[in-house]
């Protein structure tokens, strides 16, 4: 199937580079043609299926860099989950990877499930069975025994047990290793959020052990010493980053200078509810943990976008709120939407075919009422969603 999608304006990113009157010619799975609207109709065949949309924007399909579809959102989303059977589970998490999509995420990376099941709802997708956008899945995040989400089931005591795991969530399909560099507060009873649970050598030995795989690693890294140990390893990204110690926060500057030498991606998975914590911690609180995030960028490490979909309060609906902390910390929306999107993709490892609207890419892509370049609000009167080729959303496909 060809669809010949014209709009007021195609976001091509990256910088907010943007082509007016423009048009994305989408062939089965794939983009094209990006340009002008009279250079691009010029080559669409008689047969393809035309939509457009003069007042609105077509842009890179949204990426969310850290999601948990296991989890869903409710005040102890353990307890459900360890409640729930694996065909309970995998439906729920099928319905929460549509309401992504119908936010316009279009790829997601689940960065820990139970049973390897997020690996099975990704081939599904994959196959045409469920919609849902791209996922790439961690399967058993490392955690040492009754670590931070222990009930996952992936503890490690040794080097051997380290190394038979990544071996194992290689084997079962898992596009990215996770490890629980610390502690976290969604785990009872397990370590201190601050607390590092592996050593450096036991940081570089899951690097290896992944990078013989040919996967990446992402690293929950709560605590400074976490952080440290997880930048000197190598990993490829760090998630949360929030330079915590016993009692406060402890930013290092070395170790940030290493983040950006290194090129390591950071995901602060800021929370779509992130103006409820501040109402929760105090504005002071607040203000310490999101200006560090602010600092962060101004010494040039590379951010990216994530929500922690499925812990309390981060619903799979809100990704848009969670992009709207970082207007607060006063980026430009260019560079939020990079962090979204082509940003997002480089640290995923997946920018070689989407993140940017461009001949050859897969067909991601959004399209909305206004310019988000003016109002990230526009991010939400979505008119169509496209994952892979594929159109999705109820009254998203009105004149195809």
């Amino acid at each position: 199937m060809e669809l010949l999608i014209s709009a007021g304006r195609v976001l091509t990113g990256p910088g907010g580079e943007c082509v007016d009157d423009g048009a994305v010619l989408v062939s089965g799975i794939a983009i094209a043609a990006v340009g002008t609207r009279e250079e691009v109709e010029r080559i669409a065949p008689d047969s393809a299926r035309r939509a457009f949309f003069p007042d609105g924007t077509i842009l890179p399909g949204l990426i969310d860099c850290h999601v948990h579809l296991a989890f869903d959102a409710s005040f102890d989303p353990v307890g459900a989950l360890r409640e729930a059977d694996d065909p309970s589970l995998l439906l729920g998490m099928a319905g929460r990877a549509q309401q992504l999509l119908a936010a316009g995420v279009t790829t997601a990376r689940d960065l820990g499930d139970r049973g390897g099941l997020s690996v099975r709802l990704r081939d599904a997708i994959a196959a045409g069975v469920l919609h849902g956008p791209r996922i790439l899945a961690a399967t058993a995040p490392l955690t040492p025994p009754g670590g931070h989400c222990w009930f996952l089931g992936g503890e490690v005591s040794g080097e051997e047990a380290i190394r038979e795991r990544v071996r194992c969530n290689a084997e079962a399909g898992a596009d990215v290793i996770k490890i629980m560099a610390t502690g976290g507060g969604l785990t009872k009873g397990g370590p201190a959020t601050w607390q590092s649970q592996f050593t450096t050598d036991e940081l570089h030995l899951v690097v290896e052990a992944a990078r013989r795989t040919g996967l990446p690693v992402a690293a929950h890294a709560h605590g400074t010493d976490g952080i440290a140990s997880a930048v000197a390893a190598g990993v490829n990204t760090i998630e949360h980053c929030t330079w915590m110690v016993d009692g406060g926060f402890e930013v290092r500057a070395d170790v940030v200078a290493d983040l950006v030498a290194k090129e390591i991606h950071v995901c602060p998975a800021a929370s779509p509810n992130w103006r409820l914590f501040a109402e929760r911690f105090g504005k002071d609180r607040a203000e310490e943990l999101f200006g560090q995030v602010r600092w962060m960028a101004e010494q040039g490490v590379r951010l990216v976008a994530g929500t922690d979909a499925g812990v309390p309060g981060a619903g799979f609906d809100g990704f848009v709120n969670g992009l709207e902390l970082y207007e607060h910390l006063g980026f430009s929306r260019d560079r939020i939407l990079d962090m979204a999107t082509i940003e997002a993709a480089r640290a995923l490892g997946i920018d070689a075919d989407t993140g940017q609207l461009a001949a050859g890419y897969r067909a991601d892509l959004l399209v909305v009422d206004g310019d988000p370049l003016r109002d990230l609000n526009a991010l939400r009167a979505l008119r169509l969603v496209l994952a892979g080729g594929r159109p999705y959303g109820n009254g998203m496909s009105e004149g195809w």
